[in-house]
């Protein structure tokens, strides 16, 4: 079950396409946060949806705002893929435990072993304030961010 609007969003620590660990809770009091579940790195809707977040990044990825993409894919994998996509945001492995954090959110599929495209708009104080959660086959839309963003302000 998806974490519902309202509630505090559970805190983690995964380590992004570089190695180096991120934590939600830094962000507290800080930025907002969006943080996108993907099925995997190198498939053509994920690939387009982080790309989208890539070529909007002043609409995502400024002064308030933080966006961190989260995988079962290996750190390793998750580096090449940036880098032959120019992505600049942070890519999270969730790798080991396997689906950890996509479970505690709810959007870990147990029969596949990987996560379904779900997104959380999270306020500065940690709460979700928007939610969507979709099936692996179904593209999100990048202007349902924007708005739940500017929902914030």
């Amino acid at each position: 079950m998806s974490i519902p609007v309202g509630e505090l969003a559970p805190d983690f620590t995964l380590a992004n396409q570089y190695g180096e660990t991120v934590t939600l809770s830094d962000f507290r009091g800080k930025k907002n946060v969006v943080i996108t579940f993907y099925p995997f790195a190198f498939t053509g809707i994920c690939t387009g949806e982080l790309c989208t977040i890539r070529d909007r990044k002043t609409d995502f990825i400024n002064d308030e705002t933080e966006v961190l993409s989260i995988s079962c894919d290996p750190t390793p994998s998750l580096k090449v893929f940036s880098e032959q996509e120019n992505l600049t945001h942070n890519l999270l492995s969730d790798f080991y435990p396997h689906g950890a954090v996509s479970q505690a959110y709810g959007a870990f599929l147990e029969d596949k072993g990987f996560a379904t495209r779900a997104a959380y708009v999270i306020d500065k104080e940690g709460v979700v304030r928007w939610a969507v959660v979709n099936g692996p086959g179904e593209a999100r839309n990048a202007d349902d961010y924007a708005a739940a963003l500017a929902n914030l302000a």
